[in-house]
């Protein structure tokens, strides 16, 4: 999928399925400081059990993808259905890894995910829900074209409260 820079250039973002092999970007991405907005590194346990539910999800209710870039793989991205405010809405959430970030690239992952969530007319709507204090991932939403609700009580990992931003995209616009 091809994504135009905000800046009139046009740079291409593949989204590919997560599979079997891409342990390894979960792996990479469970540093401290890619981590430390959403209560820190997860045991290999965790990382495991997270990595299986990566696999088994089904695209009609959620998916995950390999952001792949000029032929590397830069991170993941992914969409699956959350319960928010009485309505079955698609949560979207990401993750690049650290040699690739601050170019762009989620944002257009993000755009692009938005496009295969839209196809399914499924649902109408599709948030993320950054940390208040993540200032990176508040401006991809921005630059995504989502809209910003406000703020929002959130609980991420199950157990580890915290304040986030509550930015909605309209799927069906």
């Amino acid at each position: 999928m091809t994504t135009n820079d905000h800046d009139g250039g046009s740079r291409r973002v593949e989204l590919r399925p997560y599979a079997e092999g891409d342990f390894w970007i979960l792996e990479r991405n469970n540093a401290p400081e890619q981590t430390d907005h959403l209560g820190g590194p997860e045991t290999p346990e965790k990382l495991a059990d997270r990595h299986r539910r990566y696999l088994d999800l089904e695209p009609a209710t959620g998916m995950m993808f390999v952001i792949e870039y000029e032929g590397a793989e830069v991170g993941t991205i992914g969409y699956w259905e959350k319960e928010w405010n009485g309505e079955t809405v698609f949560e979207t959430g990401w993750a690049i890894l650290t040699d690739h970030q601050g170019r762009g690239l989620a944002t257009l992952a993000a755009v692009a995910l938005a496009d295969k969530a839209r196809e399914l007319r499924s649902h109408r709507w599709l948030h993320a829900y950054p940390s208040v204090d993540h200032p990176a991932s508040n401006a991809i939403c921005r630059k995504a074209g989502f809209t910003l609700l406000g703020e929002a009580d959130f609980e991420y990992p199950k157990g580890n409260p915290i304040q986030v931003n509550d930015w909605r995209l309209d799927l069906e616009a």
